[in-house]
Protein backbone atom coordinates (compact mmCIF):
# COMPACT_ATOMS: atom_id res chain seq x y z
CA UNK A 1 0.00 0.00 0.00
CA UNK A 2 2.94 2.32 0.70
CA UNK A 3 3.98 2.06 -2.95
CA UNK A 4 0.53 3.24 -4.06
CA UNK A 5 0.61 6.13 -1.56
CA UNK A 6 3.97 7.28 -2.96
CA UNK A 7 2.73 6.92 -6.55
CA UNK A 8 -0.34 9.07 -5.87
CA UNK A 9 1.61 11.67 -3.89
CA UNK A 10 4.21 11.91 -6.66
CA UNK A 11 1.39 12.95 -9.00
CA UNK A 12 0.03 15.50 -6.52
CA UNK A 13 -2.93 13.34 -5.47
CA UNK A 14 -3.94 13.10 -1.82
CA UNK A 15 -4.12 9.36 -1.02
CA UNK A 16 -7.63 9.01 0.40
CA UNK A 17 -9.04 5.58 1.21
CA UNK A 18 -11.19 5.57 -1.96
CA UNK A 19 -8.27 6.56 -4.18
CA UNK A 20 -6.06 3.87 -2.67
CA UNK A 21 -8.72 1.18 -3.09
CA UNK A 22 -9.45 2.30 -6.66
CA UNK A 23 -5.81 2.27 -7.69
CA UNK A 24 -5.25 -1.13 -6.11
CA UNK A 25 -8.31 -2.57 -7.86
CA UNK A 26 -7.24 -1.20 -11.26
CA UNK A 27 -3.80 -2.75 -10.78
CA UNK A 28 -5.34 -6.11 -9.85
CA UNK A 29 -7.63 -6.19 -12.88
CA UNK A 30 -4.85 -5.51 -15.39
CA UNK A 31 -7.51 -4.78 -18.06
CA UNK A 32 -9.45 -1.68 -19.00
CA UNK A 33 -12.64 -1.30 -16.99
CA UNK A 34 -15.75 0.84 -17.27
CA UNK A 35 -16.82 3.12 -14.47
CA UNK A 36 -19.95 0.98 -14.02
CA UNK A 37 -17.97 -2.25 -13.70
CA UNK A 38 -15.52 -0.65 -11.31
CA UNK A 39 -18.43 0.65 -9.26
CA UNK A 40 -19.63 -2.93 -8.67
CA UNK A 41 -16.44 -3.47 -6.66
CA UNK A 42 -17.28 -0.50 -4.43
CA UNK A 43 -21.01 -0.86 -3.81
CA UNK A 44 -20.81 0.86 -0.44
CA UNK A 45 -19.34 4.06 -1.89
CA UNK A 46 -21.04 6.89 -3.71
CA UNK A 47 -20.91 6.66 -7.50
CA UNK A 48 -20.01 10.35 -7.65
CA UNK A 49 -16.96 9.73 -5.43
CA UNK A 50 -15.70 7.05 -7.79
CA UNK A 51 -16.36 9.31 -10.79
CA UNK A 52 -14.39 12.16 -9.20
CA UNK A 53 -11.58 9.74 -8.31
CA UNK A 54 -11.31 8.57 -11.92
CA UNK A 55 -11.43 12.14 -13.25
CA UNK A 56 -8.62 13.11 -10.85
CA UNK A 57 -6.61 10.06 -11.89
CA UNK A 58 -7.10 10.96 -15.55
CA UNK A 59 -6.16 14.63 -15.09
CA UNK A 60 -3.00 13.65 -13.19
CA UNK A 61 -1.88 10.93 -15.62
CA UNK A 62 -2.66 7.89 -13.48
CA UNK A 63 -5.22 6.44 -15.93
CA UNK A 64 -6.19 6.97 -19.54
CA UNK A 65 -9.51 6.57 -21.31
CA UNK A 66 -10.09 3.98 -23.98
CA UNK A 67 -12.92 4.07 -26.49
CA UNK A 68 -12.97 0.48 -27.68
CA UNK A 69 -16.01 0.70 -29.94
CA UNK A 70 -18.46 -0.71 -27.38
CA UNK A 71 -19.92 2.73 -26.66
CA UNK A 72 -18.68 2.58 -23.07
CA UNK A 73 -15.60 4.51 -21.98
CA UNK A 74 -13.08 2.32 -20.18
CA UNK A 75 -10.11 3.24 -18.04
CA UNK A 76 -6.70 1.64 -17.64
CA UNK A 77 -3.65 2.47 -15.56
CA UNK A 78 -0.91 4.40 -17.33
CA UNK A 79 2.65 3.18 -17.42
CA UNK A 80 5.24 4.87 -15.22
CA UNK A 81 6.44 8.13 -16.79
CA UNK A 82 3.49 8.16 -19.20
CA UNK A 83 2.40 11.53 -20.50
CA UNK A 84 -0.67 10.29 -22.44
CA UNK A 85 -0.24 12.95 -25.08
CA UNK A 86 -0.49 12.82 -28.85
CA UNK A 87 3.00 12.00 -30.03
CA UNK A 88 4.05 10.61 -26.63
CA UNK A 89 3.34 7.27 -24.99
CA UNK A 90 0.34 6.34 -27.13
CA UNK A 91 -0.11 2.62 -27.58
CA UNK A 92 -2.37 0.05 -29.20
CA UNK A 93 -5.41 -1.37 -27.41
CA UNK A 94 -7.00 -4.74 -28.09
CA UNK A 95 -10.68 -5.55 -27.61
CA UNK A 96 -11.64 -9.23 -27.53
CA UNK A 97 -14.90 -9.91 -29.34
CA UNK A 98 -15.25 -13.17 -27.39
CA UNK A 99 -14.76 -12.25 -23.70
CA UNK A 100 -15.29 -8.49 -24.07
CA UNK A 101 -12.05 -7.51 -22.31
CA UNK A 102 -10.00 -4.57 -23.53
CA UNK A 103 -6.29 -4.52 -22.76
CA UNK A 104 -3.44 -2.10 -23.31
CA UNK A 105 -0.68 -3.38 -25.55
CA UNK A 106 1.84 -0.88 -24.23
CA UNK A 107 4.78 -2.46 -26.03
CA UNK A 108 3.09 -1.60 -29.36
CA UNK A 109 3.40 2.18 -29.69
CA UNK A 110 1.33 4.23 -32.11
CA UNK A 111 3.73 5.90 -34.55
CA UNK A 112 3.76 9.66 -35.09
CA UNK A 113 1.06 10.60 -37.59
CA UNK A 114 1.72 13.56 -39.86
CA UNK A 115 -1.51 15.41 -40.52
CA UNK A 116 -2.04 17.95 -43.30
CA UNK A 117 -1.38 21.61 -42.52
CA UNK A 118 -4.16 23.14 -40.48
CA UNK A 119 -5.13 19.89 -38.74
CA UNK A 120 -4.32 19.45 -35.06
CA UNK A 121 -4.76 16.05 -33.40
CA UNK A 122 -6.09 16.22 -29.85
CA UNK A 123 -6.49 12.50 -29.29
CA UNK A 124 -5.53 9.29 -31.04
CA UNK A 125 -7.15 5.98 -30.19
CA UNK A 126 -6.14 2.81 -31.98
CA UNK A 127 -8.06 -0.36 -31.13
CA UNK A 128 -7.53 -3.73 -32.73
CA UNK A 129 -10.46 -6.14 -32.41
CA UNK A 130 -10.47 -9.90 -32.56
CA UNK A 131 -9.94 -12.82 -30.23
CA UNK A 132 -7.49 -12.50 -27.33
CA UNK A 133 -4.82 -15.05 -26.48
CA UNK A 134 -6.87 -16.51 -23.61
CA UNK A 135 -9.98 -17.02 -25.75
CA UNK A 136 -8.06 -18.33 -28.76
CA UNK A 137 -6.44 -20.96 -26.49
CA UNK A 138 -9.92 -21.97 -25.31
CA UNK A 139 -10.86 -22.66 -28.95
CA UNK A 140 -8.09 -25.26 -29.35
Amino acid sequence: MEKIVKKLESKGIRPTAMRLMTYRRLAQLNVAVSLGDLGKDFESSERSTLFRTMKTFEEKGIVHQIEDGTGIIKYALCEDNCECEVGNDLHLHFHCNSCGETVCLTEHKIPQINLPDGYVAEDINLVAKGVCEKCSNDLD
